[in-house]
């Protein structure tokens, strides 16, 4: 059944943006605020470099909240909650324009700009988001940094943004437990060749703090001596920055992903209407943190420009109980909620009553990413929740998905395993890295996007278009074509699955192994819970697999001679399905696997204590003690 009003299948959709994007895009574009008519859809004549809407003058800010004021100006605009604080304050749309108005007030009063860069260094406030939507406001260019990065990490993001003005809090808190954030920024201001003006501080109460003397400044204060603020907007040509967002897991000198703001703004648009089905007025839950690209999307920017409330949550999955996101769904009569897998793994394993004792009728679908979907979590949680499941898949680069099910176009089956279909817009393949030639159906390759890529995607790295030439552009010989660095294929229906990093490839007596493939199979044992597989150094092999499995009973392998047991059967599994040759030279054993907060697996870590180096930067990681854990138990099968 047609839901977009365009009387088209989803095949048509989508085969109208890849053949006439301009035609596509332009009538896209319609969804948002132009305060000046753009002149040309889509200028691609330096390929890949992409400028859509061009001439074309808007705001993030104002498509986000001015825009309305006059319909729904009294209608709930943000959610903020803290379990940790047990905080919980709803600002009407009316109330957000006045909040970003004070702090784009503040931020001007301090010097800030157009085209200067804003650090933003927040736990999950209310305040980070006036920050974020202030800089829009004013044509600042905010980069965001995950509350609590170490400083050496922030130290090399403010040497690169090298930003006017850092905004932060005293501290953020996890389980109850505050986690300072001034003194990590101090260290990280002292280690940074770059130094900020000022820096801003929401004093929540948490820790004590001292301000350093000319550069620091208190929130409060100064938004005291702005309460009538109306800052007006600053209109952006399409293609001016509007912020930049340093990827995680990057080593060396930080990689800075570099967004639009007209191209972003219709790109989010037209997500929210067709993937996600948006309503204004309805109420959006994403439980991500504004760290990262999620939060950027679909929990700041992408349901505001629908005209949705946003909830932003502050807090554990299961604090004060496992219960509490679908008490928030209750309550705000969420329609559409968007998580991680591993997050509904954990609440897996609550007592179910937790779940059935709201009433969860207000809620249409459960959108999930981060990592690939497994059969038994999609299965249980679209069974408890009796609403469609929908998976999808795309990266901190692109800003919104590449592949999903666009049910608010077609009503279209999805494919346990798959992320779904390529998203309008995206020219989606998969080419054999070595050849670059296309692959047929259910043939392994590397999935890439030829370009144009659509809006919203990254325009550059930030300061460093060689770089973003070099990363993304230049990976299989004689093609220019966008690398994900991630595995995949195609089946015969069109729907794609991801088989995992182009670089997670472990290398075993001359055979290219896929984590991902590996851990599919170990994950098919009943008893296993979850599985992450490394490559391991390896002076005969080169390298060799080495899982850690996390099992749902873990009494099974009590004892050596039970482990060993339980070891050899898993084994047997991967044998079966994928033959001796990706059988993991060692089952490890371990209680939880080393995770961000954000829920991405720490495979690189796992891989560095395994072959004896530093595992890096651990800051964002959930539970620190996971990695020792793995340390002890590699020490005991040696």
């Amino acid at each position: 059944m047609n839901k977009s009003g365009d009387d088209m299948t989803y095949a048509d959709f989508y085969q109208e943006s890849i053949d006439e994007p301009a035609n596509f895009w332009g009538r896209q574009a319609q969804a948002i605020h132009w305060q000046t008519p753009y002149s040309q859809v889509l200028d691609y004549s330096k390929a890949p470099f992409a400028r859509w809407f061009v001439d074309g003058r808007t705001n993030l800010c104002y498509n986000a909240v001015d825009r309305w004021l006059a319909t729904q100006g009294e209608q709930p605009a943000l959610i903020a909650i803290s379990t940790e604080t047990h905080q919980e304050q709803v600002y009407s749309f009316k109330q957000l324009h006045a909040e970003v108005c004070r702090m784009a007030a503040i931020l001007t009063r301090l010097g800030v700009g157009q085209g200067d860069r804003v650090l933003i260094y927040m736990p999950m406030i209310a305040e980070a988001a006036f920050a974020m939507l202030a800089c829009a406001r004013i044509g600042a260019v905010h980069s965001v940094v995950f509350g609590g990065f170490a400083s050496h990490s922030l130290a090399t993001r403010i040497d690169d943004a090298q930003p006017k003005l850092v905004i932060s809090a005293d501290a953020g808190s996890r389980g109850g437990k505050p986690v300072p954030y001034k003194p990590l920024l101090d260290a990280a201001i002292a280690q940074a060749g770059f130094k900020p003006s000022n820096v801003l501080l929401v004093d929540r109460g948490l820790v004590p703090m001292t301000l350093v003397p000319e550069r620091d400044v208190d929130y409060a204060s100064l938004r005291d001596q702005h309460l009538d603020a109306d800052v007006p907007v600053t209109w952006l040509e399409s293609n001016q920055p509007s912020y930049i967002l340093y990827t995680s897991g990057t080593t060396g000198k930080p990689k800075g992903v570099q967004r639009d703001v007209g191209g972003y703004a219709v790109a989010l648009a037209a997500s929210m209407t067709h993937i996600f089905c948006a309503k204004p007025g309805e109420a959006f839950f994403s439980t991500s943190d504004i760290g990262w690209v999620v939060g950027h999307s679909y929990i700041v920017y992408g349901p505001l420009i629908a005209g949705m409330a946003t909830i932003m949550y502050e807090g554990l999955p299961t604090s004060p109980d496992g219960g509490i996101w679908w008490s928030i769904v209750e309550k705000y009569k969420v329609t559409r909620m968007f998580s991680a897998p591993t997050a509904v793994r954990v609440l897996k394993k609550q007592p179910a009553e937790l779940m059935s004792k709201y009433d969860l009728s207000s809620l249409k679908a459960l959108y999930l990413a981060g990592e690939p979907l497994d059969e038994t979590t999609s299965n249980w949680i679209a069974g408890a929740l009796g609403v469609p499941v929908i998976d999808n898949y795309w990266q901190t680069e692109t800003g919104w998905p590449i592949l999903s099910i666009a049910k608010g176009v077609e009503e279209q089956p999805t494919k346990l395993g798959s992320p779904g279909l390529p998203v309008f817009g995206y020219k989606v393949k998969v080419q054999n890295e070595a050849t670059g030639e296309d692959c047929g159906a259910n043939e392994k390759g590397v999935v890439v996007i030829e370009g144009p890529l659509p809006p919203g995607c990254l325009q550059t790295v930030y300061g460093d278009d060689q770089r973003f030439l070099s990363t993304y552009w230049n990976q299989i010989d004689g093609k220019q074509v966008y690398s994900t660095f991630d595995w995949g294929i195609r089946d015969a229906q069109g729907y794609y699955f991801i088989l995992g990093r182009t670089d997670d490839v472990i290398n075993v007596a001359g055979h290219r192994l896929g984590t991902r493939e590996i851990e599919e199979s170990i994950s098919s044992h009943p008893n296993v819970s979850e599985v992450a597989v490394v490559g391991v150094e390896n002076q005969l092999k080169g390298q060799v697999a080495v899982a850690f499995v996390v099992l749902k009973h873990p009494d099974a392998a009590g004892g050596a001679d039970a482990s060993a047991a339980l070891e050899k059967e898993i084994m047997g599994v991967v044998d079966q399905q994928l033959g001796a040759v990706a059988r993991p030279a060692r089952v490890v054993f371990i209680h939880a696997l080393p995770k961000t907060r954000s829920g991405k697996l720490l495979r690189r870590s796992i891989q560095a204590v395994c072959e004896g180096r530093d595992p890096g930067d651990l800051t964002t990681i959930e539970d620190p003690s996971s990695l020792a854990q793995i340390k002890t138990a590699l020490s005991a099968v040696k």
